[in-house]
């Protein structure tokens, strides 16, 4: 989840039997209310990172120890990096590069920095969070795990990162600070300074200009500390019989609704009220969770069989958000069998490229869902993971779960792109979107 990270990740090997959500009928208070005995059940499981909910262990984002097989992405949809990406150094002489405009006088060590986005614990951040900034460049963080500790010990871990940004990190540009703030069950600040906020199904049910309203609020809480990016709203389309049987999204009360229509217009009034609040939402998981049996997050080999291309109304919903002006929509890492049945969304060109740039229009950016600790993706090497997301067309890889692969990805993303001038003109045009959105925060 891109991010409870997106998920919420079961304690146990029996979490699976966590409790449902509240039916749609239930008041805010009374769904509110369970909020305690599944966090209980979470406590340690870290953020649902990108936007899951990964029922899981005490170890936040670490991966289970035996690693269910996804389908290998074909060649043809993103081809893997060269093996010696493994071993590249991003610690080695700076590589200037002849680029003109806003990446003038940028190293590839630097542009690479710009497309990952590294998790930092909301508590007790580690190590290699610092490291990917301080040695990599990675020039984005996102806020994950579960803190109670209120905005002020959160203003506080966040600007621990923040006052890193200068010339010899970040290319003395700003960062990106995302979380998770969905509410419900994926809400990743709390205490003192944020407000308890109800499930997605349950704003939906608010009249759209009091949703608005409230993300307002909700926004400012989140700018107050220094977020800038939240991973929501959740746009996926649950219009299944039985909405609780969708791990993902519905078993959560993650959606905004099981038509259309209503995810459309309530996931977008949510959006506005961010955006209000100079906070960039981001509208997850194209093209569509609502369908899928089993989190990406907790299973490997997930697969939509039923949703397709316009005018199926799950991808309906993204393109709505493209019109409304949609500055960043986030990619799953499911597999999507009428669409490319090769590989994963988040490696699939023919879906990110094809589909949801060419076809659909949109040039914001585009991030994935997190990759770094998602079982979806485990048989592939983290620094491939990196590469074949990018050659695919995505803009930012979230590494949000587990931090300590995020020096693997970078040093594969330099390596490709020293011995693959196309890649490297990928890298390019990634890191100007980035560049391009962060400018957008300060008009």
């Amino acid at each position: 989840m891109a991010g409870m990270n997106d998920r919420l990740r079961p304690a146990a090997p029996d979490a699976g039997e966590t409790p449902a959500p509240a039916d749609p009928s239930t008041s805010p208070q009374h769904h509110m209310s369970r909020r305690p005995v599944l966090l209980a059940a979470l406590v340690g499981a870290g953020s649902l990172a990108g936007c899951s909910l990964i029922p899981g262990s005490s170890s936040a984002g670490s991966s289970p120890s035996a690693k269910p097989k996804a389908p290998e992405p074909a060649a043809s949809s993103a081809a893997p990096s060269p093996t010696a990406a493994a071993s590249a150094s991003p610690s080695a002489t700076a590589t200037a590069t002849a680029t003109d405009g806003p990446l003038a006088g940028w190293s590839l060590e630097e542009k690479v920095g710009q497309l990952m986005m590294v998790g930092v614990d909301a508590q007790a951040p580690k190590q290699s969070s610092n490291e990917a900034v301080d040695t990599h460049h990675v020039g984005n963080i996102f806020i994950a795990g579960r803190t109670t500790a209120g905005s002020q010990a959160t203003q506080k871990v966040i600007s621990s990162f923040t006052s890193k940004v200068g010339p010899g990190t970040t290319h003395a540009t700003p960062m990106l600070v995302a979380t998770d703030q969905e509410g419900g069950e994926v809400q990743v600040l709390a205490g003192s300074g944020f407000s308890d906020i109800p499930s997605a199904l349950d704003q939906s049910a608010q009249p759209r200009d009091q949703l608005v309203a409230s993300a307002r609020t909700w926004g400012k809480e989140l700018a107050d500390v220094g977020v800038n990016m939240n991973l929501a709203p959740v746009a996926d389309l649950v219009d299944i019989a039985r909405p609780a049987s969708n791990e993902p999204i519905g078993r959560w009360g993650r959606e905004y609704g099981h038509d259309a229509a209503t995810v459309s217009s309530q996931a977008g009034a949510f959006a506005e009220g961010m955006q209000a609040s100079k906070v960039i939402p981001t509208y997850k998981h194209f093209p569509g969770l609502g369908r899928v049996k089993d989190n990406t997050d907790t299973s490997a080999g997930v697969v939509d069989s039923t949703t397709n291309r316009l005018p199926d109304a799950a991808v309906g919903v993204f393109s709505n958000a493209i019109a409304a002006g949609a500055q960043v929509i986030m990619v799953s890492s499911a597999t999507y069998s009428l669409i490319d049945p090769s590989a994963p969304a988040v490696f699939s060109s023919t879906i990110v490229t094809d589909m949801l740039r060419t076809q659909m229009g949109f040039s914001g950016v585009v991030i994935t869902d997190d990759v770094s600790a998602a079982v979806q993706v485990q048989d592939v090497s983290a620094g491939d993971r990196a590469v074949r997301a990018i050659r695919a067309g995505c803009d930012l890889v979230l590494a949000s779960a587990d931090p300590t692969v995020a020096a693997d990805m970078v040093k594969a993303l330099i390596a490709t792109a020293r011995s693959d001038p196309a890649f490297a003109a990928r890298v390019d045009e990634s890191a100007t979107r980035v560049l391009n959105l962060k400018k957008s925060l300060q008009s």
